[in-house]
């Protein structure tokens, strides 16, 4: 979920000594790009975009049968009398494979509560207000749409904002939008996720299984009991996990928060400090020899002084961008668009009220709500940004694409209410991106002269006059 578009830290040029970091002309025009290509946030958005298309051809070709004989076959996990799950390829995406998307969003969380943005309230209050409103009003609009309908349920889809996506837009546009924003858009969707996360948990659940919930609860006070001990293994964490996930799944909660509450658990500091590592090292190598014991403690004190949240979110992201939610969105995004369905969307107040929440709840609720928040001296503006990158911001949060189709999942068993919500997250979503786009294009820094300003300064100058134009 780095917000770095250009070179991340992490997204070091491979070594010589490799295939890849050689002067072969497939290493440098193709393994390195690849390579510097799996490191940005654009590249798993656009990704995403091809499987959601490809998705959407298939359900409406003449191969579409063969769409929904795929995503409708049936996998049986069976342990004796004590655990039987039965449930179809979608379904096994969506409720297992999903857990690791939230898991990694429970590292960002994590990360962002320990060292990041929201360790500071004075810097995440502006963001958090903002994200506050960017879930109530659309939530409020959809409800106003659908209250007393059998679209009810429906009303946490507009809630939620893609950081894939929304990431990639804003980065494609580069230096038109201040570093400082970026870092408050991805504030505002860590916000975001955690309010959409405690909606699924608390709203969208199955009647619960008290016997399963306790075993639930029993694991979440062993990860307690391993973090007091200082356990920190990681194939034990992966085994309590898969434990876990079977017992939120059993229990009605619904599994993928598993993923959440994991990924909260790792650790967000390092074990080891920065510091005197070099002199570690200097004296390792002082004979020139290196044993295997002491390159094993090499190995585990360069590992140790950087965060297991940070390793691990390192080593998934690729997976979560590049294969886990492009697969989700193929599984999710083919809804068949025939003649008939497109008429009855126009009529389908879920379909309004999620393209109305998404479009228009997003720009009016974090916009007023920062706003306010300014206006009533509760925080200020970041250095640099202006209303218009405020309105700009917000209407790209629109983009609803992963958690909302998630939702809706969650929300709606008709087939024709998940064929409207899906069709309005589509709508709503390219609507959002096309329209942010064009207002951040066309936004300016602060305190910067309007265009063609610089040009007239320079003929006064000149002149000593100004100058017609």
């Amino acid at each position: 979920m780095a917000l770095d578009t250009e070179r991340p830290r992490d997204a070091l040029e491979p070594s010589s000594l490799t295939w890849s970091g050689s002067d072969r002309p497939l290493a440098r025009h193709i393994a390195r790009p690849m390579q510097r290509i799996l490191h940005l946030q654009v590249g798993g958005g656009i990704l995403m975009l091809v499987a959601a298309v490809v998705a959407l051809v298939w359900a409406n070709s003449p191969w579409r049968d063969s769409y929904h004989d795929l995503m409708g076959s049936h996998t049986r996990v069976e342990i004796g009398s004590l655990l039987v799950i039965d449930e179809g390829l979608a379904e096994w995406i969506n409720d297992a494979l999903m857990v690791v998307f939230f898991f990694v969003v429970g590292l960002e969380i994590k990360r962002e509560l320990v060292v990041g943005q929201l360790r500071r309230p004075a810097a995440a209050a502006l963001p958090a207000i903002a994200a506050l409103g960017g879930m109530v009003v659309p939530a409020v609009i959809y409800a106003a749409f659908n209250a007393g309908g059998e679209g009810s349920a429906g009303w946490g889809i507009p809630m939620a904002t893609d950081i894939a996506f929304a990431v990639g837009v804003v980065s494609l546009l580069g230096n038109r939008v201040p570093g400082v924003l970026k870092v408050f858009l991805l504030t505002l969707a860590i916000v975001d996720d955690i309010g959409a996360i405690l909606v699924i948990a608390i709203f969208y659940t199955d009647d619960l299984s008290p016997g399963w919930l306790a075993v639930a609860v029993g694991i979440v006070a062993l990860l307690v009991l391993l973090r007091l001990v200082r356990v920190w293994y990681t194939p034990i964490y992966l085994i309590v996990g898969v434990v876990f996930w079977i017992a939120l799944f059993e229990s009605g909660v619904h599994a993928t928060i598993a993923g959440v509450i994991m990924g909260l658990f790792a650790p967000a500091k390092p074990l080891l400090s920065t510091g005197g590592f070099a002199d570690s090292v200097q004296r390792w190598f002082a004979d020139g020899f290196l044993s295997a014991e002491e390159a094993r403690q090499v190995s585990f004190e360069a590992r140790e002084r950087v965060a297991v949240a940070d390793r691990l979110a390192n080593w998934l992201h690729p997976w979560t961008s590049f294969v886990i939610v492009p697969v989700f969105a193929l599984a999710n995004a083919g809804v068949e668009l025939s003649r008939s369905s497109l008429a009855s969307v126009l009529d389908s107040p879920v379909t309004i009220g999620i393209v109305t929440g998404l479009v228009v709840g997003k720009v009016a609720g974090i916009s007023s709500f920062a706003w306010l928040a300014v206006r009533l001296r509760v925080c200020s503006l970041p250095e640099g940004a202006t209303w218009t990158h405020v309105v700009g911001l917000s209407a790209v949060a629109g983009i609803g694409f992963t958690v909302s189709l998630f939702i809706t999942n969650l929300a709606f068993t008709s087939d024709q209410l998940v064929s409207d919500a899906k069709i309005g997250i589509l709508i709503a979503s390219t609507i959002a991106a096309l329209v942010g786009a064009g207002i951040l294009r066309s936004s300016r820094p602060a305190g910067s002269p309007p265009p063609g300003a610089a040009a007239l300064v320079g003929a006064e100058t000149a002149t000593g006059r100004p100058q017609a134009g």
